[in-house]
């Protein structure tokens, strides 16, 4: 495996270099995704497919912040599925498949709550360190705002057009 240092908006890699490709948590960081998904579309090779795993806006209430991604609106880059598969399209690819995962998402998070309030609080070594002081605040603020269909972890498959 090899890892390269570069900007979503401008890889390091030479056109339809990549028959498959994927994103995980990424385009929350990213407003412009029409830029995003046309640098995607330069480097996967005609016929590829693409993978977005993210969180997407899906209701209309209002977010409850911070979140991991975002601790104030002003630095939020939250996108519904419709604009993901505008840009999807507008950059040449086709959806193959899409899914919202809110279920998925609540019962995964159900686990490690419960088990941080037997123990009392977050285990000594965990991604809490990363997201700083206020970690419990921007996770329970995630899971509510996950029940409440603000968001969900939404799943997209495209195939780029050939």
């Amino acid at each position: 495996m090899h890892f390269h240092r570069g900007s979503a908006l401008a890889t390091p890699f030479a056109g339809a270099t990549f028959d498959r490709g994927y994103m995980l948590h990424v385009w929350i960081n990213i407003a412009d995704k029409h830029a995003l998904f046309a640098e995607v579309t330069r480097v996967i090779k005609p016929g590829g497919r693409f993978g977005v795993y993210d969180v997407m806006r899906t209701g209309p209430v209002e977010l409850i912040f911070p979140v991991p991604w975002a601790t104030t609106p002003d630095i939020n880059a939250l996108a519904a599925p419709e604009v993901y598969r505008a840009a999807l399209r507008a950059s040449g690819f086709e959806l193959v498949a899409e899914r919202n995962r809110r279920d998925f998402a609540i019962e995964f998070f159900r686990v490690p709550r419960e088990r941080m309030a037997r123990a009392g609080g977050p285990p000594p070594l965990g991604l809490h360190l990363v997201m700083g002081r206020d970690a419990r605040a921007k996770v329970e603020n995630m899971i509510a705002n996950v029940e409440a269909g603000t968001i969900a972890p939404v799943e997209i498959i495209a195939r780029r057009a050939a």
